[in-house]
This record gives C-alpha cells, sequence and structure tokens, in this order.
C-alpha cells in the first residue's frame, strides 16, 4: 500500500471520528526496513519515522538527516537503562517508558541537558506477562511519579494483544490519559489504525503497509 493512500485513509478516519484533518501523526516504522525503502518514504516527503532499536538507528538516522534534512525520530521499542543516554541525544521522541529506573535515568539526563524528548508511558493493557508496559492499576501512580521528577509526558502508548479486538484496549488508554490529563496517545498500527484515530489517537504507528513486510534474515 502506497505512503498516499494511508494517508488517505487517516484523512477519511479522521472526517468519521470528526476531528481535524491533520490532528493525526503518522509515525512511519522503519526498523529493519532496506534503506533504499526508508530513502523512498523520505522522498515522498514523509519526516517522521518510528525505530526499536537503538544501535539501529545510531547508524541510520544521522547520516539520513545530514542527507534529507530534519526527520523525526520516535523510539517505540523497548529502552535498555544503559542506552537511554544515547537515546535521549538521538530520538525526538519515546513512547517506551514503563518503570521506574528508567524514569530516574531520563530526569537525570533531563537535568544534565536541560532538555528531554517528549515522553509516552507505555502501558500494557492487555496484562501480557511477555510484553513491556506499566499494568494499568499501576499507572495513576506511575504517571504521578514521573511527573514528581520533571519529566515532560506527552502522552501513553498501548499495544493491544495480537488475538484480542483492539477496540476495548484503545478506550482504556484514552480513559487513563484524558483522568491523567494527558493530550498524546500513541495506538493504532497497521491493522488497526483506523480503529484507533475513532477512539481519539494522536500518534499512530504504521509499518508493513508502507515499507512491506520485513525481511528479518
Amino acid at each position: 500500500m502506497s505512503l498516499t493512500e494511508i494517508r488517505a485513509r487517516i484523512a477519511s478516519a479522521e472526517r468519521a471520528a470528526g476531528r481535524a484533518e491533520g490532528s493525526v501523526t503518522l509515525i512511519a516504522v522503519s526498523k529493519v526496513q532496506p534503506l533504499d525503502r526508508v530513502e523512498a518514504v523520505l522522498g515522498e516527503g514523509h519526516r517522521v519515522f518510528g525505530e526499536n532499536y537503538v544501535q539501529e538507528a545510531q547508524a541510520k538516522w544521522p547520516p539520513l538527516r545530514a542527507r534529507f534534512g530534519p526527520v523525526e525520530v520516535h523510539m517505540i521499542g523497548p529502552l535498555q537503562t544503559n542506552k537511554a543516554k544515547v537515546a535521549v541525544e538521538l530520538f525526538d521522541a519515546i513512547h517506551t517508558l514503563d518503570r521506574p529506573s528508567l524514569a530516574e535515568k531520563l530526569a537525570r539526563l533531563a537535568e544534565a541537558r536541560g532538555s528531554c524528548p517528549q515522553l509516552f508511558v507505555q502501558v500494557n493493557t492487555g496484562e501480557e506477562p511477555q510484553k513491556a508496559g506499566v499494568l494499568p492499576a499501576d499507572a495513576d501512580g506511575f504517571i504521578r511519579d514521573c511527573r514528581a521528577l520533571g519529566l515532560p509526558l506527552a502522552g501513553l502508548m498501548c499495544i493491544p494483544p495480537e488475538d484480542q479486538d483492539s477496540r476495548p484496549h484503545f478506550a482504556m488508554l484514552a480513559a487513563l490519559a484524558a483522568r491523567n490529563g494527558l493530550a498524546g496517545l500513541s495506538m493504532g498500527m497497521s491493522g488497526d489504525f483506523e480503529a484507533a484515530i475513532a477512539a481519539g489517537a494522536t500518534h499512530i504507528r504504521v509499518g508493513s503497509a508502507i515499507f512491506g513486510a520485513r525481511n528479518y534474515g
């Protein structure tokens, strides 16, 4: 599916939800994609991308930014605390803030740098043991603790279970965000982004629908 088609579907979903056109940010998930595919999307004018791995992003984006100009890069994969220093220098937003040790490290780095990427708290809405994220019952307290550290929280993020209807998870995340006065909702991927937009998503993460299937070989 072309980037133009994805943009058209986003605009249609925004209209259907009674939202302003352009209110949803499309994050093109470029992790482990061949460089030529990423360059093609950059060539079409897209400037917001998502990466899962600090090391891969560190190798890829400085040279691409040098060639194509300013590009927003969002960290959407789990962030190891020992890679936080590189992450805050490389990424414009981190969507996977999920534990006190990472919050404390980011707060120290933000104080030292005088700035911090946008931060989204990842919530494990499905309470899946293998998945990262704060449990819903702990989210209010964790958000309060992050604010006490002075962290600039932009919103919440979730990845619903693959075998479930995403919509109740989107609704849960939206309610959590509203209760805590957070405007940002990072939710929705290639298969469910229209439902996410209907539920209030401000950022959707679309990879395979734009770039094609990934080759992990």
